[in-house]
């Protein structure tokens, strides 16, 4: 008598395999380590959504302001909003995609939403905050309270 010995399939052969979703794990995951690491002090930069971006950010402190530099290339002032919500800045938009007459045949260049958040400390000044959008560059000054500036004392004899 003659047995028959059962197929042997592989799982990958019946599933094919999903590098996005693969990312969108490891993603989610490195989302929650952060998130027990640091608990919840991390950029939420580094947390936002595959659906949108993040631009390139600098935060520069001075003396009486912090300055926020964005790279946003083709952007334009109107499609750029930016808002302060208790002590977490905003600035979200869109870069929205030409119209083309012929095939796209690469794109490099980012597209859609983007989104940038950070959480500023406290003593801001609300008011005189100042935005600025020229040659690709956002730069947003966040003036610092009047009792949050650095002072220098002079030491007395």
């Amino acid at each position: 008598m003659s047995q028959q010995v059962p197929e042997r399939r592989s799982r990958l052969a019946t599933e094919r395999w999903d590098p996005l979703n693969e990312l969108e794990q490891v993603t989610e995951r490195m989302r929650r380590t952060l998130d027990q690491t640091f608990g919840g002090f991390v950029p939420q930069s580094l947390l936002s959504d595959a659906s949108g971006w993040s631009p390139p950010v600098d935060i520069e402190e001075t003396d009486d302001a912090y300055v926020i530099e964005a790279d946003l290339p083709g952007v334009r002032r109107q499609d750029v909003n930016i808002e302060l919500v208790g002590t977490e800045l905003s600035v979200t938009g869109e870069i929205k995609e030409h119209e083309r007459t012929g095939v796209l045949r690469r794109q490099t260049r980012r597209v859609g939403r983007f989104e940038y958040r950070v959480k500023l400390p406290d003593q801001v000044d609300s008011e005189k905050i100042d935005a600025n959008l020229e040659d690709g560059v956002l730069t947003v000054r966040v003036p610092k309270s009047e009792r949050a500036q650095r002072r220098k004392i002079e030491v007395k004899s």
